[in-house]
């Protein structure tokens, strides 16, 4: 009896501090945005836990119905369950990646195992997955609409492909890698983190800094004094510190210094070394490919994708590598003969190819990239970007003061039709930061859905980036590269903000993976369109729009350096396709690989592949194994859809617009291949990609 008391105080106590948990309790926010104000990180493990809880009841009472399983009580079901789940998770994984910290870590730690093991429960639950295919064998007949039908096939294979037919031992082994897998991940990620906190490069006397612009000195100062060092200069491996010492600095052995801090993380010999969690992760990886009847992980992944196989994407990557690495090599030695004017008899080298380009270009073109920063400051490249899309589909971005966020630098924007409907709330998170992974990205904190009532609760989507932070003396200003990708995440932001599903499981970026970038990278191609740079570039100090001699010059430089850029990225597809090409990875070693697989592709010692191994997150962490060709997959789509617009003589064309957004809002409804021949009338024709980059005429 008194046992019985205890339990019972016990579970009272659970449900007071659940209801306290603004992660568990439906809290009067603006437009139903996470309590980030009040969510503290004690908060996220018990919601994990009442979440993980709840769904598992859910699942629960789905095999458990004594109905005969149809669409709407089997797969709408599921398609509905884990909503709480969902919510935690999205508004903790964005923080964790955003803004964490080591409690953050620590509870990742805990819940990613939590998770994972669910997710095996659902998709290996017999009894679930006999209802699923109990609907799915008689599909034919249950007169379901084309948004319908594509939810119960993609619900079918994602099980059938995650281990549903799998016997009970091999189901077992299956739970284990997944478990394994997920900390893996976490633990690479993390040691890319403490590796990019943990090297710091001071400079003591500012000759060394000669030929580096007043405003990334006056940065590497601020970040000096920070650390404890007035005086000096603070230079690391996050790409805003070094990439202008890359491009501008006469320094050569602080150019070679900075690349190095840059490429050796993870590579080290210490604590935070990933050469043996990315040995531990190939092996499980191929274990679970092959337990699910492949013969390698990139065949698994590629299945489920526009490409299908890895001989699709092993053939697509080397017929776009041949004109890229032709056109790097041309490049090279265009750069060697600039070095030889200063360093007679010198060879030129990876620290070497950014300075010198900078150079030829400046020769070229007389165009220097300083001379465009102070036309970029971030905002108004934003309300570019901002006035670009009511261009295009007749959104307005609206500031919203006083909202939660989870950092003040972040901030939030309604975004609105032309008949003033809610299309979603923008969240937008630009600067570097301690516990800010490296790169861009976009991600959903809240999915768009249509619920059983026919209420579309519309999205909540998140842009972060690691620009230039405003300095004492400057605002936030961009390079050309960083204008760029604020285009590329704020297209995945629209991608998700505009979607039109009845089910999150198809919502705005679920669809394959080398659809997706699609949509971002066809953002791009309007960064430095004449009309469009009219609307964002403006000097910070004197209002001045640019000049017309200035456009002019950008637009004719638009080809330049592209070898390097494509043999960057390839090299990096290629790598990523040679890992999960593996059959075997009992004595993989790391650095021998690599080496080994830049030598099959006869990359060029000038140019250092875009990630490193040990430093790879895009395939160790984010999803993107066996996916990073989906970048050039992607821009053959996006070069050709950008032509839709440009065959029109109007680069905003609203009768393409039209047909475009249409495609946005479809999100993984339909097939991708169905949507992109619907949109441009047949298959994607490599030329416009090819002929944008200046490799062909």
């Amino acid at each position: 009896m008194k046992k019985l008391f205890i339990l019972s105080a016990m579970a009272i106590t659970i449900m007071a501090c659940n209801k306290q948990n603004p992660l568990l309790v439906s809290e009067e926010t603006p437009y139903g945005v996470p309590a980030f104000d009040k969510i503290r990180v004690e908060h996220y493990e018990p919601a994990f836990k009442e979440a993980v809880r709840e769904y598992q009841a859910e699942i629960d009472a789905i095999v458990n119905n004594e109905e005969e399983p149809s669409f709407e009580n089997t797969i709408v079901a599921l398609d509905r369950s884990g909503s709480l789940l969902s919510k935690v998770e999205g508004v903790f994984f964005n923080v964790l990646e955003a803004d964490g910290n080591d409690k953050m870590d620590a509870v990742a730690e805990v819940v990613t195992p939590m998770v994972t093991e669910l997710s095996d429960n659902i998709l290996l639950n017999e009894a679930l997955f006999g209802r699923i295919k109990e609907v799915y064998d008689k599909r034919e007949s249950l007169d379901l609409d084309s948004e319908q039908m594509r939810l119960l096939t993609e619900t079918y294979k994602s099980f059938a492909n995650n281990g549903a037919n799998l016997n009970e031992n091999d189901k077992a082994r299956l739970k284990a890698i997944n478990q394994e897998l997920s900390l893996l991940s976490l633990r690479f990620g993390n040691n890319v983190v403490a590796e990019t906190n943990s090297i710091q490069r001071f400079v003591t006397d500012e000759s060394e800094l000669s030929g580096l612009p007043e405003g990334a000195k006056t940065a590497a100062a601020e970040e000096a004094a920070a650390a404890g060092h007035p005086g000096e200069w603070l230079f690391t491996p996050k790409r805003t510190s070094f990439t202008p010492v890359l491009q501008y600095c006469d320094n050569r052995d602080l150019r070679r210094q900075l690349l190095t801090d840059y490429t050796i993380r993870g590579n080290r010999d210490n604590e935070n070394d990933n050469k043996e969690v990315i040995r531990r992760t190939m092996q499980l990886r191929i274990e679970k490919a092959q337990l699910l009847g492949y013969e390698c992980p990139a065949d698994y992944i590629l299945n489920d994708c526009m490409a299908k196989d890895s001989k699709t994407v092993n053939e697509f990557l080397q017929s776009v590598w041949a004109p890229s690495l032709s056109a790097a090599k041309h490049e090279a030695a265009e750069l060697q003969k600039l070095l030889e004017e200063d360093l007679p008899g010198e060879k030129l080298q990876p620290w070497d190819w950014w300075y010198y380009a900078e150079k030829l270009r400046k020769r070229k073109y007389d165009l220097n990239e300083e001379q465009l920063k102070p036309y970029f400051e971030l905002s108004n490249v934003r309300r570019g970007v901002f006035a670009l899309a009511g261009k295009l589909y007749g959104l307005r971005f609206e500031p919203l003061q006083d909202m939660p966020v989870y950092n003040k630098e972040v901030e939030v924007f309604k975004v609105v039709d032309e008949s003033d409907n809610l299309i979603g709330i923008l969240y937008t998170d630009y600067f570097p930061r301690a516990g800010k992974r490296p790169g861009a990205w976009m991600n959903n904190i809240c999915p768009q859905y249509i619920d059983e009532n026919g209420i579309d609760h519309r999205p909540v989507i998140i842009n972060v980036g690691n620009f230039n932070k405003p300095t004492k003396d400057n605002p936030s200003l961009l390079s050309m590269d960083d204008v760029e990708t604020l285009f590329h995440e704020f297209g995945h932001a629209l991608h998700g903000l505009l979607s039109r599903s009845h089910y999150q499981t198809l919502s705005g970026t679920n669809v394959p993976r080398d659809f997706v970038e699609m949509p971002s990278q066809f953002m791009e191609n309007y960064c430095y369109q004449p009309d469009i740079m009219r609307t964002y570039a403006f000097h910070y100090q004197t209002g001045e729009l640019i000049p017309d001699s200035l456009i002019e010059k950008i637009n004719a430089a638009g080809k330049f350096n592209q070898g390097f850029v494509e043999t960057e990225l390839l090299s990096a597809s290629i790598l990523d396709m040679d890992y999960h090409c593996l059959t075997s990875a009992d004595n993989l070693d790391v650095n021998q690989f690599e080496a080994e697989s830049m030598q099959r592709m006869s990359m060029i010692p000038e140019i250092i592949v875009r990630y490193r191994s040990t430093f790879y997150n895009h395939i160790f962490t984010t999803g993107y194994e066996a996916g990073y060709y989906s970048y050039t997959w992607s821009a053959v789509l996006d070069s050709d859809a950008f032509a839709a617009f440009a065959e029109t003589g109007d680069i905003t064309s609203p009768e393409v617009a039209a047909r475009f957004r249409h495609l946005l809002e479809q999100g993984g409804t339909r097939d991708a291949q169905e949507l992109w021949n619907e949109f441009r009338g047949r298959p994607a024709n490599p030329q416009f990609l090819l002929r944008k980059k200046g490799f062909i005429q």
